[in-house]
């Protein structure tokens, strides 16, 4: 018997309630890795339609990465000595892992999308083996984020990292390689089997040869051979004639809009909304029906499509909010954004390093399908990764600077407290989306943050007469400490890997 857990009945009608906070932090969550409070604070009582069109409109105008002095290198450009040359590759790609790192955290929707791109026209840095080509495709991908989607397919194909990957570099007019057909069809644009044949592959395989010079050494960007191209008729998709790459484009986009549109809005809606679209009520392919009406209508632009979703009542509704388990990127990222402490390169190296011993290596997805997220981040291995470097980050921003756990408190409470529930309860509004499930969960983190340290009278208001108590947020010296105590607790709780 198979359970649906997605309930949500609403519809893609607007949703004109301001914001409240829970809403607010919602739509951070999902549109960004999360945000401070001063930003959630600023989002309350706003009309989502503003501030949704005000995030697409900033992901639309957000640069792409600077290039960096070695974008154009190819192997000839580094150290002929091989521990040299093995240094050099390792500091740009720690330049250009920061570099993306930064921007993750500043770009919000751009590069949630750049990053859900990754790991759905997914290459892998280990097969291709150079930088040059890994900032190509980042680069592609950013520009083409929330752009239209037959341009990113199209330019996406033609980038070296993926001619390499799947293949494409070795695909010559007498012996046509199938990898980057197939895959195209199956994961990129129409979903396994669905509106394609074998045969499909094989003739749309033919058309895409030629793009087989690779230069004399590596890292050296691939190019068409005209030698290469098979010249003879092909039928692809029930279209005949002497069909090349741009024409697999055209044909694909034109002979199965629909089922292009439909394959894509699922995912979508699995990654920005609820992880299953195959709910019990049929809610949920109507919804996907209405984006994917949409993204035919507007000649594929991306844009339109996740206005009309993050505008919706389905998207704010209660059912929708703290469903998706967090990535390890959103685990690291997400309580970077929402304590505000800082980050230096070094910061978000650590994260990513992180990242990887929990499942999820920045540009090495699992393999060619990508990783399948939600319920794949949580096992007895994963869950104790996460509890664990969670405490160590708690703990290195609590060594580099104590008080800044203070300052978080008072941020998120207000100003001043003698009550430590007011805290706890804070803290829990932050960095869960919807609470703890009962009551006594919410006793236990107050226990947690008040310590052993503070005896529990000195919370009394009849300890000191006529006062608030002894213990205070502002004054108390203990009140850094405890606020640590209570993010590490808070940190191996289920309702903190949700989003």
């Amino acid at each position: 018997m198979e359970f649906f857990v997605n309930c949500n009945s609403a519809t893609l009608a607007p949703y004109t309630t301001p914001l409240d906070k829970e809403k607010a932090a919602h739509l951070y969550r999902r549109l960004g890795f999360s945000a401070s409070n001063t930003t959630i604070e600023s989002a309350i009582g706003q009309n989502a339609s503003t501030l949704v069109d005000t995030l697409v409109d900033q992901a639309l105008a957000a640069a792409p990465l600077a290039a960096p002095l070695w974008a154009n290198w190819t192997n000839a450009d580094y150290p002929e000595d091989d521990d040299a040359r093995r240094q050099v590759r390792r500091e740009q790609l720690r330049e250009i892992r920061a570099a993306y790192g930064n921007q993750m955290l500043t770009n919000n929707l751009r590069e949630r999308l750049s990053f859900f791109w990754s790991n759905h026209v997914v290459t892998q840095l280990s097969v291709y083996d150079c930088n040059t080509f890994l900032f190509e495709y980042l680069e592609c991908l950013q520009r083409n984020a929330i752009g239209n989607f037959r341009t990113l397919i199209s330019e996406v194909g033609l980038t070296s990292a993926m001619l390499y990957y799947l293949d494409g570099a070795f695909n010559n007019g007498n012996n046509p390689n199938e990898n980057y057909a197939r895959e195209l069809y199956e994961l990129f644009t129409l979903g396994d089997g669905n509106g394609y044949t074998e045969e499909d592959i094989v003739e749309t395989a033919k058309a895409l040869t030629g793009y087989v010079e690779r230069g004399e050494v590596g890292c050296t960007k691939v190019t068409f051979r005209a030698d290469r191209f098979d010249p003879g008729p092909k039928t692809i998709l029930g279209q005949t004639g002497n069909w090349g790459y741009d024409d697999v484009i055209e044909i694909l986009f034109t002979q199965r809009q629909n089922e292009i549109a439909t394959f894509i809005c699922t995912k979508l809606y699995e990654y920005f909304v609820h992880p299953d679209s195959n709910d019990a009520s049929g809610n949920a392919q109507t919804i996907i029906s209405g984006l994917a009406a949409t993204f035919v209508s507007s000649n594929f632009e991306l844009a339109p499509v996740l206005r009309q979703l993050f505008k919706s009542q389905h998207f704010f509704d209660d059912t929708a909010i703290g469903v998706i388990i967090k990535s390890p990127f959103d685990l690291y990222l997400n309580f970077t954004k929402e304590t505000d402490f800082g980050y230096t390169d070094d910061l978000i190296i650590n994260m990513l390093d992180a990242c990887e011993m929990i499942g999820q290596e920045v540009f090495e997805p699992v393999d060619v399908a990508g990783w399948q997220r939600d319920r794949q981040w949580i096992n007895t291995n994963y869950i104790i990764g996460r509890w664990l470097t969670m405490e160590v980050f708690i703990d290195l921003h609590f060594q580099e600077d104590d008080e800044k756990f203070r300052a978080l408190a008072m941020d998120l409470v207000g100003g001043d407290t003698g009550n430590p529930e007011v805290v706890t309860r804070a803290f829990v509004d932050k960095f869960t989306p919807k609470g703890l499930l009962t009551e006594q969960d919410f006793l236990n983190a107050v226990d947690a943050f008040k310590t052993d340290d503070v005896p529990n009278e000195y919370y009394s208001p009849d300890y000191v007469a006529g006062g608030l108590g002894y213990w205070s947020l502002s004054v108390s010296m203990e009140a850094p400490n405890q606020v640590r105590q209570l993010l590490r607790y808070l940190s191996r709780q289920p309702e903190f890997q949700l989003k």
